[in-house]
């Protein structure tokens, strides 16, 4: 990071001189009550809102800025009024907006913006030629859109020629409207992109594969000696501080939750490696900036050199919580079975967090419910286990259990309903050619399930397991009396039960082959079933925010869990298992077949940051990673924390703004997080090798 870079993140990160440029909020319902007083359709409200919000904006250009583009609307009006959101809410299930896409940019990229307003007025006029009114419609909103984009961008460009900023208003004079001919174009272009969907309130629009789509130029301007590495590399580090811009304004269920995921490298179909020197530079840049966005995701497989995930592991060093790591060699072949051509399953990213979809071809929703195997498992006790003679027993009554509440999942989430997307449409396979909104379907329409609280779940049945059927220690209605008063006058079977038990991530296949059993369940009973729109529907290992909704109300469990206390962060141990260290959490964690769970969930793994403080521990942890994905793991997500630092941190937020820790499946800052979602991290296990 060289001096003007390190001007920037200190004007950006820490000075934050975009803030005073912000306008006070418009009213948040008031362009709802206009779009419902003329009647009008919700595809048309979206443009229009979309238009709105782009005119509102003003043009804010920083002098020593190459890459320009500074929200200062900070939020987005609202499409419904609350009666018609509530009309609409009776009868159907709302999803909302469209989001935890992943948009294929370069359909706009490789064409510019009055090139492509060009090829849609024709494909209006044949439309209108064959008296389709309601696409040619669609297809004018969409010119409309390009055209307030266009008008924005020019407006900057105005700015940057009025301020003296040559090399922004030289760019602006060439994109969006034509592509761009070199890397500062074609990073000033996705920006504009990517700032324009947030301006349409499609939050969570992630960057997909970067490193593929935009190398053309970045080799072009290397080959021409435009640039070299260096130089390369400053620039991208001043793209990657505007991700940082505007982020506290994103939405998200907290801080830092803004799906600003970015995915490096990956096998191409041929077994050739994709993995280039844009993807090197990324990795290098989030290094040197030391800052939340984007999120690094790294595709890697068996071949992946160790000295690609020591890079990696340099980050992780950092307290930033990523990269997050994908295994090629079990998600290709999962996503593959689940229907997914050869193509698309190798052209594979994550989604806000790490739920795999496809680049602009899936209208996937891999986030739409969970299912708690937690609860699942507590409410089979509570209702069947005395009347139970044998654990074999007992496990058909869960298998039961967890078929019924998919059963119900699967019934809720009928007629459902997202806002039209006009914008999005245009960047996604099939829509524009047929005037169809991306919110109706795509290549894809697949549904994913997040799994949660599997350690809770398969600790608990071991413990039933062992104590009352195997060993006879206590007796099934002791066990239920014990759960029914949260272990109060049972203190002593509570601590048998959290500290005498196998605990999955100890490597004990007593508990272990439980958790097999489990995701194996919940893979077979998605098994064949279709959504509405003709999808399927995916099982995952992820937890998303419902570790913390899940866990707040369930009442004990039989692994010695107190009611309210917390469960493991997605695919993880519980939070109060002992282990030896993280070799034997990897052996726990690759003996299920993940490639039949690929709706995404990272094993996380808290580790001591002492483990980074040299080379040969940081070669360690790098090691320690390529061991999970040659054992078969599908994801793995690392966090460097310190519990005296955290709880510091806690007491005194004033002195560490800059801590960074991974949440679930996003990092953020960790005093800007709530305090139950600060306990959750500090509550995990500080591993060491």
């Amino acid at each position: 990071m060289n001096d003007r870079i390190a001007l920037l993140r200190q004007q950006f990160i820490t000075d934050k001189i975009q803030i005073p440029w912000r306008q006070q909020p418009e009213d948040n319902d008031a362009l709802a009550g206009t779009f419902s007083r003329d009647n009008l359709s919700h595809t048309r409200r979206e443009a229009l809102r979309l238009i709105h919000m782009l005119s509102k904006e003003t043009p804010v250009v920083f002098a020593n800025e190459r890459i320009a583009f500074t929200r200062t609307v900070p939020a987005v009006p609202a499409l419904l009024t609350a009666r018609e959101m509530a009309e609409l809410k009776a009868t159907h299930f709302v999803h909302g907006e469209v989001s935890n896409l992943s948009l294929d940019y370069t359909r706009l990229i490789r064409t510019g913006l009055r090139p492509k307003i060009a090829s849609l007025e024709v494909l209006k006029a044949q439309f209108q030629q064959h008296n389709q009114s309601e696409q040619a419609g669609y297809t004018q909103l969409q010119i409309e859109i390009l055209e307030s984009i266009l008008d924005l961008s020019e407006r900057y460009r105005q700015t940057a020629q009025l301020q003296g900023n040559k090399v922004v208003a030289r760019t602006l004079s060439r994109v969006p409207a034509n592509p761009p001919e070199n890397f500062l174009e074609a990073l000033q272009m996705f920006r504009i992109l990517h700032f324009t969907a947030w301006c349409g309130g499609h939050w969570h629009n992630t960057i997909g594969r970067l490193d593929q789509y935009l190398y053309p130029w970045l080799e072009h301007d290397l080959q021409t000696g435009a640039l070299n590495e260096e130089s390369a590399l400053e620039l991208l580090e001043e793209f990657f501080l505007t991700f940082n811009r505007d982020a506290d304004i994103y939405p998200g269920v907290q801080q830092g939750d803004n799906g600003q995921t970015l995915m490096l490298g990956g096998l191409n179909p041929d077994g050739t490696d994709s993995y280039n020197l844009l993807s090197a530079l990324c990795l290098r840049a989030s290094l040197n900036l030391n800052v939340i966005d984007p999120k690094i995701n790294l595709r890697v497989h068996s071949k992946t050199p160790i000295e690609t995930y020591i890079l990696a592991t340099r980050l992780t060093k950092q307290g930033l919580g990523f990269p997050q790591y994908a295994n090629d060699d079990v998600v290709i072949p999962g996503l593959m079975a689940l229907g997914y051509s050869k193509a698309d399953a190798y052209n594979y990213v994550v989604a806000a967090c790490w739920e795999f979809i496809i680049p602009g071809r899936a209208m996937d929703i891999p986030n739409i419910d969970g299912l708690s195997f937690a609860e699942a498992v507590l409410d089979t006790v509570g209702k069947k286990l005395a009347a139970c003679a044998s654990y074999s027993e007992l496990f058909t009554h869960v298998k039961s259990t967890i078929a019924s509440r998919i059963d119900t999942i699967c019934q809720q989430i009928k007629n459902l309903y997202l806002f039209p997307a006009p914008y999005f449409s245009l960047m996604m396979e099939g829509c524009t050619e047929t005037a169809r909104d991306i919110s109706l379907g795509c290549i894809y329409n697949n549904y994913g399930l997040h799994g949660t609280g599997l350690s809770t779940a398969a600790d608990s049945l071991a413990a039933i397991k062992k104590f009352i059927f195997d060993e006879q220690i206590i007796t099934a209605e002791e066990m239920l009396a014990a759960l029914k008063n949260d272990f109060v006058g049972y203190e002593d079977l509570a601590n048998q039960l959290r500290y005498l038990t196998p605990k999955m991530g100890q490597n004990d296949d007593y508990v272990d082959s439980i958790a097999v059993d489990l995701l194996n369940c919940f893979a077979d009973e998605l098994q064949g079933r279709k959504n509405e729109r003709g999808g399927i529907f995916r099982s995952g290992t992820g937890s998303a925010m419902y570790y913390i909704w899940h866990s707040s109300d369930l009442p004990a469990t039989p692994d010695g869990r107190y009611r309210g206390e917390g469960i493991g962060c997605n695919y993880s141990p519980g939070l109060f298992t002992k282990c030896a260290g993280p070799v034997s959490i990897i052996k726990s964690f690759t003996k299920p077949d993940l490639k039949r769970t690929i709706n995404g969930g990272p094993l996380t793994l808290e580790l001591h940051d002492t483990l980074f403080r040299t080379a040969d521990s940081i070669a360690k942890v790098a090691l320690m990673v390529k061991s999970f994905i040659e054992a078969g793991g599908h994801q793995i997500q690392l966090n460097a924390v310190n519990r005296e630092t955290l709880i510091n941190a806690q007491k005194h937020p004033e002195n560490y703004r800059n801590l960074i820790v991974r949440v679930w499946g996003w990092s953020g800052y960790f005093v800007e997080l709530d305090k139950v979602y600060q306990d959750h991290v500090i509550q995990r296990m500080e591993l060491v090798i």
